[in-house]
């Protein structure tokens, strides 16, 4: 299993692994529940769980309560041409499961890390600071 945190101020955002032992603290919390940044080496961090999507790839929707899918009517837009128009998707419910693969999640309080240590730079961004140099 997969975590995404991310950070609203900076607009930075990293994944961590979870292992079998550290994914059993995160199973059974929905949507809008907060977790313990020590999960995922974060002490003194907290996280908002906002969302996820399972193997098949259906995403977690708060409306649908447990972990089973269903197809609900979504909105697709809320103007322009498809304004009013709903669509049938299928979803999977806000309680996370053995078969939820990845869980997005937000950073709500911070803890003692500095926030450049929590979001490693990527080999990318390392090298476009180079050639600014």
């Amino acid at each position: 299993m997969k975590i995404v945190y991310s950070d609203q101020k900076s607009g930075r955002t990293a994944q961590a692994e979870l292992s079998s032992d550290m994914a059993a603290v995160v199973l059974n919390k929905r949507i809008g529940e907060e977790i313990d940044g020590a999960v995922i080496g974060l002490s003194g961090y907290t996280l908002k769980i906002t969302g996820g999507s399972d193997k098949s790839g259906f995403p977690m929707h708060n409306s649908v309560q447990g972990t089973a899918k269903h197809s609900i009517m979504k909105k697709e837009s809320d103007s322009g041409k498809n304004k009013g128009k709903y669509r049938r998707k299928t979803v999977t419910g806000s309680m996370i499961s053995e078969e939820i693969e990845q869980v997005n999640a937000v950073i709500t309080k911070y803890g003692d890390k500095p926030i450049d240590e929590v979001f490693p730079k990527k080999e990318k961004e390392k090298a476009q600071e180079e050639q600014k140099q």
